[in-house]
């Protein structure tokens, strides 16, 4: 039997970012696919003009229903969330699911360049650390780790020994395997992805070059490949590597784009996520 996972994200209408952009990877991956949407957007928010529409009410009303209908997920996957409430009722939810053996992956979306996004408020960082205590594998990028460890953000980042304790702080919540997206080393202009895996009790650091090209969604594509790798059986490391991969040769491929705001065409390239 494949694998059932739950994503808990925002569906854009235009543009392929969030459920719009994991669904299509996960499933080609060959696993049996659920979703809650925590938004409807009416397209990506690179255009500048959008409308969103909260699914706070339905989230819980579909929480209830799950229960009373006993419905149970392998992995969860949670991504952009909306408000204080949401984050605390996906909290609630994932540790109960975490106490049945439910794997939980997080992506704690919250900011990025040393700021938070717009609607996102200081106190819905404590929420969201109370969401990555149940979570066993989170994917923060620089910013987010920053601010989920009460570290400042610094423009030159980090070296590797202050990742690591930067990782310290973030697995002191109560997060099993952290990878920290996006790290800039310090005194090395060099951007790199640095982790622990909590199954082999070790740290890592992948060295990248960026593609200086910017396309909505790549950060919901590399979680899609990293969930479904782990659940495969890969160690963060390996499972990481891929996901970049994928990511860059994704971006590689869709350069010449016109229009990059709606995101890559990705059930165009679903072949790519082999190998």
């Amino acid at each position: 039997m494949s694998k059932k996972i739950l994503l808990i994200n925002d569906m854009a209408g235009y543009g392929k970012v969030a459920l719009a952009a994991m669904i299509p990877v996960l499933s080609h991956m060959k696993y049996e696919i659920f979703n809650l949407p925590t938004a409807l957007v009416s397209n990506t928010l690179d255009y500048g003009k959008f409308d969103i529409l909260e699914t706070t009410g339905y989230m819980k009303n579909t929480m209830q229903v799950w229960d009373e209908l006993q419905f149970e997920f392998d992995a969860i996957s949670t991504g952009f969330i909306v408000s204080q409430e949401q984050t605390k009722l996906i909290s609630d939810f994932c540790k109960k699911k975490a106490q049945k053996g439910t794997v939980i992956f997080c992506d704690p979306i919250m900011g990025d360049d040393g700021i938070l996004y717009n609607g996102v408020e200081e106190t819905t960082i404590d929420l969201m650390r109370e969401l990555i205590s149940v979570a066993d594998y989170i994917v923060p990028n620089y910013t987010e780790a920053a601010y989920l460890a009460k570290m400042p953000y610094q423009k030159d980042g980090y070296t590797e020994e202050e990742y690591r304790n930067m990782i310290e702080v973030l697995r002191a919540t109560g997060a099993k395997s952290v990878v920290i997206t996006s790290a800039i080393l310090k005194g090395t202009k060099q951007s790199a992805v640095v982790g622990y895996d909590h199954q082999l009790d070790s740290y890592f650091k992948i060295d990248f070059e960026e593609v200086p090209v910017r396309f909505p969604g790549t950060g919901d594509i590399f979680s899609a490949v990293f969930t479904g790798k782990i659940l495969e059986g890969l160690p963060v490391v390996k499972a990481t590597q891929k996901a970049m991969d994928v990511v860059k040769k994704m971006v590689e491929l869709n350069m010449n784009n016109v229009d990059k705001y709606k995101g890559i065409p990705l059930e165009m390239y679903l072949e790519d996520l082999e190998g």
